[in-house]
């Protein structure tokens, strides 16, 4: 969601504040703005609505110069996405200035209580709250000032502020959204997420819940609200920041969907022996006994990384005979979930930031039950409190819509079922040589299916004037046709649907016209004697979808001409195991749902309406 630069070092303070702010751009915004401090002027406040280029063209008009600052793209919750309503925001004397992503719940208690005292406020933002408070506790000391504040505060925040009165500091704090420090040659950053402090250091500290940092040019202190000092891991991110930028791609998203082969490939190497078959998860440190004691597992994530959770339930079932149960992280915490100690709580998260599966970990975790994150992010949150990690190694992703992470997801929870599976006594050493043969060929047929990219350019050509759409797919491919209606609809604007194929005579027949794009994922694995029947079926409503005059777009394995005949576009993927096949089908339903969206003359990377990390509920 917002995003949060700070900066102070030997370098002027605006150009490192506008690179960083560039490089969060991804998580969503409407406005920006920074504040910097300088001997002639104190602190200077630019702001601007829209997009970051407003705030450049503010700063060209009105130049301001300083030797540290901090600054901030919103995307707005409380208050219209005005100039004013943007971060930073002040209090009424001008000399406290914070920028804070999150929200309080009790703002408008807070505010009403200040302005009985007196202070006035300005803009429609729960924010400028934190400010006043600031200016009220202060007493020479800002660190002292925004611990005092922020334990008044209920909610979500992570919050940056710097004071007139307290120069040559910047006070950060954590509880809820990602905070990260950037230790570099004599300089000090801090950031929402990684990619902003990748041009200047890999060396980083991720500030856990309850954290407070106070960077000057001598150092970075940490320590908890109540002042106790505090000691954090640095983590070397290892993320090369040329994969952050879009290097000769129109969008970072077309740049992430042919990062895929390497993505997967990432997330494979050195955890399969194809000699033996075994497969080898470092974070995972738990007693063999432990893991085959477990009855059932639960998987818990929001968004894609739910989609990816619903295909991992059909790896996990069928590769390590463990019953598994997928839960949206917004509802997990909410129902008294039934979890103890003889459940496996795998959360899935991207960013390891996400709100709502944090939360359901922590209930997880608290019930007795033994928790996994598989996560994108190394140092994370999720990465911290899970009691087992498997990271997937997709490097950052930039993009809104989620592609690369996905695949490395699939990828990562295919591992965990060998894994789970071999432990458990459920898989042989001859059945998991198999396994593992068939996925270290995938990234090279991800890339044989990117090599097509001409032909969902033309496909997009054909279909992008359509108002609706719907995918359809049985059993681990109904995932998928949720995924491919989650991209159309997200970076296109376009109404669709994913449901599953064998529901069609349960309400979605009466949407199907001869306007009505339906994508259905026909792949099949021949040697899996289920695929074969959910094939011969998915072709019974293929014929509906004919008979009532709508347009069929079929994802087949290479050679189907059985699909082929009866559909009026056709995709094809090379053959794959019935459990690797999603990993080929997602890419042409990104590809399409690119192509439609460039043509419709949408913003690719930062779709309206959402941010890339959802660190609030």
């Amino acid at each position: 969601m917002c995003g949060i630069v700070g900066y102070i070092g030997p370098r002027r303070a605006v150009p490192v504040l506008l690179d960083g702010l560039r490089r969060l751009e991804y998580r969503g915004y409407d406005s920006a703005g920074l504040a910097v401090w300088n001997e002639q002027e104190g602190l200077v406040v630019r702001r601007a609505s829209g997009k970051l280029r407003n705030l450049e063209e503010a700063i060209r008009l009105h130049p301001v110069e300083g030797a540290y600052g901090i600054g901030h793209t919103r995307w707005a919750t409380h208050g219209r996405p005005t100039e004013e309503n943007a971060h930073p925001h002040r209090d009424c004397t001008g000399r406290f200035v914070v920028v804070h992503n999150g929200i309080i719940e009790n703002y408008l208690a807070l505010k009403a209580e200040l302005a009985a005292e007196g202070h006035r406020f300005g803009t429609e933002t729960d924010t400028e709250v934190i400010a006043h408070l600031i200016e009220r506790h202060f007493r020479g000391s800002l660190e002292e000032a925004v611990r005092q504040a922020v334990q008044r505060l209920s909610g979500l925040f992570a919050l940056a502020a710097i004071a007139a009165d307290d120069p040559h500091k910047i006070v950060a704090a954590r509880s809820g959204p990602p905070v990260v420090i950037g230790l570099g040659d004599g300089e000090y950053l801090l950031a929402s997420d990684v990619p902003a402090l990748l041009n200047h250091t890999r060396d980083v500290v991720f500030l856990s819940d309850g954290d407070l940092a106070v960077l000057t040019r001598d150092g970075v202190q940490l320590s908890d609200f109540a002042g106790r000092p505090v000691k954090r891991p640095v983590t070397r991110v290892l993320w090369d920041p040329i994969l952050a930028e879009k290097g000769g791609y129109k969008h970072f998203m077309l740049k992430e969907i042919f990062e895929q082969p390497r993505a997967v490939r990432d997330t494979i190497v050195g955890r399969v022996s194809q000699d033996s078959g075994q497969v080898f998860l470092d974070g995972i440190d738990w007693e063999r006994e432990r893991l085959r004691a477990f009855r059932t597992a639960r998987l818990v994530a929001c968004g894609s990384s739910w989609h990816a959770a619903l295909a991992g339930k059909f790896m996990l079932e069928a590769l390590a005979r463990l019953p598994t149960e997928v839960d949206y992280g917004s509802e997990f915490r909410y129902r008294d979930p039934l979890v103890d100690e003889s459940v496996l709580t795998i959360v899935v998260s991207q960013s390891g930031e996400t709100a709502d599966a944090l939360a359901a970990l922590r209930e997880a975790r608290q019930k007795g039950s033994l928790t996994l994150g598989i996560c994108n992010v190394p140092g994370s949150m999720l990465t911290r409190e899970a009691a087992g990690v498997l990271l997937t190694h997709a490097g950052p992703e930039i993009g809104v819509a989620s592609t690369k992470t996905f695949t490395a997801q699939l990828a990562a929870l295919y591992l965990l079922a060998l894994y789970l599976g071999q432990v458990r006594g459920v898989l042989d050493e001859q059945t998991s040589r198999g396994h593992v043969q068939e996925l270290v060929r995938i990234p090279h047929k991800l890339e044989k299916v990117l090599s097509c990219e001409s032909r969902y350019e033309e496909l997009a050509k054909r279909l992008f004037r359509a108002s609706d759409f719907l995918f359809l797919g049985r059993g681990v491919h109904f995932p998928i046709a949720l995924e491919g209606a989650l991209k159309l609809k997200e970076i296109s604007y376009i109404h669709a649907e994913g449901y599953p194929a064998g529901e069609m005579k349960h309400g979605p027949n009466a949407l199907i016209d001869e306007n009505l794009p339906v994508v259905v994922l026909a792949a099949q694995d021949p040697a899996s004697p289920t695929s074969r029947l959910l094939y011969e079926k998915t072709l019974s409503n293929i014929q509906e979808v004919k008979a009532r005059e709508g347009v069929v777009v079929a994802v087949v394995v290479e050679g189907d001409q059985q699909a082929a005949a009866m559909a009026d576009h056709v995709i094809e993927i090379p053959s794959a195991a019935e459990l690797l096949l999603p990993m080929l089908e997602v890419v042409p339903l990104q590809l399409l749902a690119y192509h439609i969206a460039v043509r419709r003359g949408c913003d690719v990377d930062q779709p309206r309406n959402l941010a890339k990390s959802v660190t609030v509920e």
